[in-house]
């Protein structure tokens, strides 16, 4: 399969192809991994919540953070852009740098934090190679993806998400029908509204936080090749695909009496932990090449800003792809382990920036404009009726931050809200409550609905 060579412009309609169900198992196999297992494990040993609670927190969080997920699909498959070149016709050229550097340094930290845990996992587990040197395997194994790009980041997905999901299976399992499930566990935690609310957010951040990402890997659909069909792939694989990995961690840890999934998988799983562990770790070198692989889109889409006129060509992609993928690993294996987590902690912060951008972008998309865009003025250094600038989008997109700050809780700062409610965080709920009616307000008083209501060129 040859090296992807198209990178930020329009995909020509004689080079679109798939369906909108081939999305279902890039989202279903990258989620299943290490990481998933961990956020959910979050439940009962952070929010000190029982098993049901854990579970049906952990449920509603990804139910209700994936529809904002999956309604980006149909935007990659009318518009034939990446993502974060679609924010152009929301804050202009040169405004939507702010928020595509900001997602940039997100994608480098979940490289980085992916490359951690996989090689740890590994090495704890597996032994026979350092921690280090799994990284690097993982990393390589990252890296070769991103480089040849879309087709085949889509073909090692649909086996992966059999394996991966066979592997889910065979752990539940194991845990229940061999390991048992004590009667104790079901008595143990409890429930507090902090709590709840608190792994309710985990759920939905983490859906949240692939909304950068959905566009990249649809656009090379057909335009009118079905926005429901891609939305509903799209959301049943990264739902699916998340909830089950989190209420496996939440099952491990509570069955095992402890708190690292790491060890919860040795106790729980035994011999068959040598299977499932390296079959989660393809998930986590299947996640780390679509971080990458973005990453270098939005890197680029930044830097064509600053030269109109120039074409990224696939060679800049991977050069793009190797000096993105060397950050990471410098971070992974030369980090002091206190800076990783520090670090780690700041990129759950870039998060917050996300939610009013995804309430921006998609009041934008299905109520203003309403999916018609004139794209090639995405690339002109004018922005065209765009814009270099849009200020008060800009002034909206700062509102929703700073409306969410009380309601943070973060291990780098808790707002006051936040406090009070038992270090629940429900800044996301605030930020798209507060960003998506304002900015439907704002444009309706610029009379901007039906602005764009052009034929798109091709």
């Amino acid at each position: 399969m040859p090296i992807e060579t198209n990178t930020i412009r329009q995909i020509p309609l004689a080079e679109r192809h798939g369906r909108p169900r081939d999305l279902f198992a890039i989202w279903f196999g990258a989620n299943i991994m290490m990481l998933t297992v961990v956020t959910g494990a979050l439940a009962p040993t952070v929010y000190h919540l029982g098993l049901v609670q854990s579970c049906l927190a952990l449920t509603l969080g990804n139910v209700v953070g994936g529809v904002f997920m999956a309604l980006h699909a149909a935007q990659g498959a009318e518009l034939g852009v990446p993502q974060m070149v679609q924010t152009r016709a929301q804050f202009g050229v040169l405004g939507a740098n702010a928020v595509i550097a900001l997602v940039v340094l997100m994608y480098l930290g979940f490289v980085a934090s992916n490359f951690v845990l996989g090689g740890e996992s590994l090495h704890a587990l597996l032994g026979g190679l350092s921690a280090r040197a799994y990284i690097f395997v993982i990393c390589a194994v990252s890296l070769v993806a991103a480089v040849y790009g879309h087709d085949v980041i889509h073909a090692y997905s649909k086996p992966l998400s059999f394996v991966a999901g066979g592997a889910l299976v065979l752990c539940f399992g194991w845990v229940v029908g061999v390991h048992g499930v004590p009667r104790a566990v079901f008595a143990a935690g409890g429930f507090s509204a902090g709590g709840f609310l608190g792994a309710l957010s985990a759920g939905a951040l983490w859906q949240i936080a692939y909304a950068p990402y959905v566009s990249d890997y649809s656009r090379y659909l057909p335009p009118g090749s079905g926005a429901r069909d891609a939305f509903w792939a799209s959301y049943a694989g990264s739902v699916l695909g998340s909830v089950f990995p989190m209420i496996l961690g939440v099952v491990l840890v509570m069955v095992a009496g402890v708190g690292d999934v790491t060890s919860a998988f040795g106790v729980c799983l035994g011999a068959l932990s040598f299977v499932v562990v390296p079959v989660f770790s393809l998930g986590i070198a299947a996640g780390s090449a679509m971080n990458i692989y973005c990453g270098v889109l939005s890197g680029v889409t930044v830097m064509q800003t600053f030269a109109p006129e120039w074409r990224a060509r696939p060679v800049h992609r991977v050069v793009g792809s190797c000096v993105l993928a060397g950050v990471a690993l410098v971070l992974a294996v030369f980090a002091a382990g206190d800076f990783m987590e520090t670090y780690t902690d700041f990129i759950l912060l870039l998060l917050y920036v996300l939610v009013p951008w995804t309430a921006i972008n998609l009041v934008d998309f299905y109520l203003v404009r309403r999916g018609s865009y004139d794209v090639a003025a995405f690339f002109r250094a004018d922005g065209g009726r765009y814009g270099r600038w849009d200020l008060a989008t800009l002034g909206c997109y700062g509102v929703g931050i700073v409306v969410q700050i009380p309601f943070v809780s973060n291990p780098l700062y808790t707002g006051w809200v936040a406090r009070l409610l038992g270090g629940a965080d429900v800044s996301w709920i605030v930020g798209l409550v507060v960003v998506g009616p304002l900015y439907w307000v704002m444009m309706r008083r610029r009379g901007e609905f039906g602005l764009d209501a052009v034929k798109r060129g091709v």
